[in-house]
C-alpha cells in the first residue's frame, strides 16, 4: 500500500488549499481514511476521516464548517478541501489509510492507521 499526499503549500488567512492522497496498490473504497496533522511540538491530530464503503464522515471541533473530505473511488484518491485557512491550520498533513474494522469515529484516531502518506506543508500567514 501506498499514499502520496500532495496539494500543501503556502496561503493567507481565509484563503483555501485542496489536499489530494492517491493510493496505489489498494481499492480505496474498502478503506477507511483520514487526514491528520501535525504542528511543530504538538502530537499528532485527527482532522477528518471517512469510514470505509460509504460509511460516516467526522470532523474536529476545529476545522467543522471549513474542511470537507471526499473521495473519488475511479481516481482511487481521498481530498482534504480546506477553506477560510487560519494560522492555526499550520502543519504536516498526513492522510492516512486501514482496512480493519472501525466503530464510529475511531477513524479520527491515528493509532488505529497502519498505512501512511509522506506528509505535506501547509502553512497559513496571518
Amino acid at each position: 500500500v501506498q499514499l502520496q499526499a500532495s496539494g500543501g503549500g503556502s496561503v493567507q488567512g481565509g484563503g483555501s488549499l485542496r489536499l489530494s492522497c492517491a493510493a496505489s496498490g489498494v481499492t480505496l473504497d474498502h478503506y477507511n481514511v483520514g487526514w491528520f496533522r501535525q504542528a511543530p511540538g504538538k502530537e499528532r491530530e485527527g482532522v477528518s476521516c471517512s469510514n470505509s464503503g460509504g460509511g460516516s464522515t467526522y470532523s474536529s471541533n476545529s476545522v467543522k464548517g471549513r474542511f470537507t473530505i471526499s473521495r473519488d473511488d475511479a481516481k482511487n484518491t481521498v481530498y482534504l478541501q480546506m477553506n477560510d485557512l487560519k494560522s492555526e491550520d499550520t502543519a504536516v498533513y498526513y492522510c492516512a489509510a486501514s482496512d480493519r474494522t472501525f466503530f464510529g469515529s475511531d477513524c479520527m484516531e491515528p493509532h488505529h492507521y497502519e498505512h501512511w502518506g509522506q506528509g505535506t506543508l501547509v502553512t497559513v500567514s496571518s
